[in-house]
């Protein structure tokens, strides 16, 4: 790992018009914060808590704390509802149930990262890398899911004109329209 601070990548390609496609660009931030997070773990243990390690943690945090919410919030408004006009009550179930264990996770990923943001990697204790593995194994399991089946199930239930309102709905949720 370089000792330049590691960058988010740019904004993403997909705009609210087409909200599934913007739904997977999020997806694909998340595999890059997942790859981020699993670099920090290779460079804590032989850098410590160098200018790049709490970058790369405050960036992680950033996401995580901030978009991933809001793409949660995103699939429980709009996918979730479309699932289940579709029968699949126990899938919507599943992605729901793993939202809570994600958000869950994160709650204690987040307080490790937080110390290797404030230069104090030694306060992770044991264990930190695992759960922060575990996480990612998760999110990524998840993500897979949703790309491969969620969301065709649910772009077939909404019209153009419900797709049109839930891209209108994201974007107000972020002030950007």
């Amino acid at each position: 790992m370089s000792s330049s601070p590691i960058r988010l990548h740019p904004g993403p390609s997909a705009g609210f018009d087409e909200p599934f496609e913007m739904l997977a660009a999020c997806h694909d931030r998340v595999a890059r914060m997942l790859a981020l997070l699993e670099r920090l773990a290779g460079h804590l243990p032989d850098h410590g808590c160098d200018d790049a390690a709490k970058g790369a943690a405050a960036d992680i945090m950033r996401y995580f704390d901030v978009a991933a919410p809001a793409h949660h919030e995103d699939e429980e408004r709009h996918v979730l509802p479309a699932l289940r006009a579709a029968g699949d009550e126990a899938f919507a179930a599943q992605i729901e149930q793993e939202h809570i264990e994600m958000r869950r996770r994160w709650a204690e990923l987040r307080r490790t990262l937080a110390a290797v943001a404030a230069g104090h990697w030694a306060d992770t204790g044991p264990g930190a890398f695992e759960a922060w593995q575990q996480f990612a194994v998760l999110y990524r399991a998840h993500a897979e899911a949703e790309d491969r089946m969620a969301y065709p199930l649910a772009q077939e239930r909404l019209d153009a004109a419900a797709r049109q309102a839930m891209g209108h709905e994201m974007a107000v949720r972020r002030g950007v329209r």
